[in-house]
């Protein structure tokens, strides 16, 4: 699929469906009922992707739904004060914003609880989206999230085929919630309704293995994922880097030992890097140099990210992430294949 041709020197990144208010908890390893209090934060995996490529220096825009609410007005005017473009978001009247409950481990990893009932991101309608927004991008990107219920789903379904039949390039992180969907069943099975559209697919190891039920370090079983319309397949493995599969080649690129904080968002800085790199380097997948470099820069954001508590806050700059890539970055061998 080729890339808008009509994309200015600063291509838009759209990226498309939920954010939500994370109520992280300010003591690790407790649970919500022992946590003494919660930090206010704003999240989402795709509006995190959207500020991570403003922070980074891009163009970007978010379109999804809100709540006629203080936390919904709250969500936007993070949006705006990240210059992220909004001109895609509208409210309800009756719904309220989605939030998450983040109870955080001594680790830094992090476990979920979600609002049950109907959140606005979930009923946003397709006679509510900005078409015109979203044939102007370079890059559509997206997550699963937005398909679980109507009508969300298909105003997803809606957006990626106006996108598609644009010449947009079209990213997909499924960024699995499994306590979101019906069934560990209805969650795959939902994931992998979109699967064969997406240029670029970025899944996490533990992503790898609940969708492929195989061991995610086996090639075989990473590559049971490919599809033949699919430009790069990127695994993540958090401090220890990622992995990447493209037509032409495959590899690893190391990541960074940091001090961990708070891994919520760490995934969505990497992909806000690669996006941000993908907009501005046309022959990424076929230069495994420049895409190992960008690859390189995404881990650099991911550990900058998990410094701080919150995803929009930890965000990088590309400055920092330059310095972090240059002080601490260690060569790893490729390993070139042919598919």
């Amino acid at each position: 699929m080729a890339a808008n041709s009509s994309a200015n020197s600063n291509p838009l990144i759209v990226s498309f469906g939920e954010m939500v208010v994370d109520l992280v908890s300010d003591v690790a390893a407790v649970s919500s009922v022992e946590s003494s209090g919660f930090l206010k934060a704003p999240g989402g995996a795709p509006a995190n992707v959207a500020c991570a490529v403003k922070k980074l220096g891009g163009n970007s825009a978010f379109i999804g739904k809100f709540g006629d609410d203080e936390f919904g007005h709250m969500l936007v005017d993070v949006l705006k004060k990240h210059g992220v473009n909004i001109e895609g978001i509208c409210f309800d009247s009756y719904a309220r914003t989605a939030y998450a409950v983040v109870i955080l481990k001594e680790s830094g990893e992090r476990e979920f609880s979600f609002s049950k009932e109907p959140s606005a991101t979930m009923l946003l309608k397709e006679s509510e989206l900005k078409m015109g927004l979203i044939k102007q991008a370079k890059i559509f990107h997206f997550g699963s999230i937005s398909l679980i219920s109507e009508p969300s789903r298909s105003a997803h379904m809606a957006a990626m085929k106006a996108a598609n039949e644009a010449g947009v390039f079209l990213s997909y992180d499924p960024n699995v919630r499994i306590a979101l969907w019906p069934s560990p069943d209805a969650a795959r099975e939902g994931i992998f309704s979109i699967w064969n559209y997406a240029d670029f697919i970025k899944v996490s190891d533990e992503e790898v293995a609940f969708l492929t039920q195989g061991d995610p370090q086996r090639d075989d079983v990473v590559l049971s994922l490919w599809h033949d319309n699919l430009k790069l397949l990127v695994v993540t493995d958090g401090e220890k880097g990622c992995r990447y599969f493209t037509k032409q080649f495959k590899g690893k690129v190391n990541g960074f030992s940091v001090k961990t904080v708070d891994t919520t968002g760490a995934g969505d800085a990497f992909v806000g890097a690669v996006l941000f790199s993908m907009a501005n380097q046309t022959n990424l997948f076929h230069d495994e140099e420049k895409l190992r470099e960008a690859l390189l820069f995404a881990n650099a954001c991911a550990a900058i990210c998990v410094t701080t508590k919150g995803a929009i806050p930890g965000l990088a700059t590309s400055s920092d992430a330059f310095e972090l890539t240059k002080s601490k970055a260690k060569g790893v061998p490729f390993f070139p294949i042919q598919f």
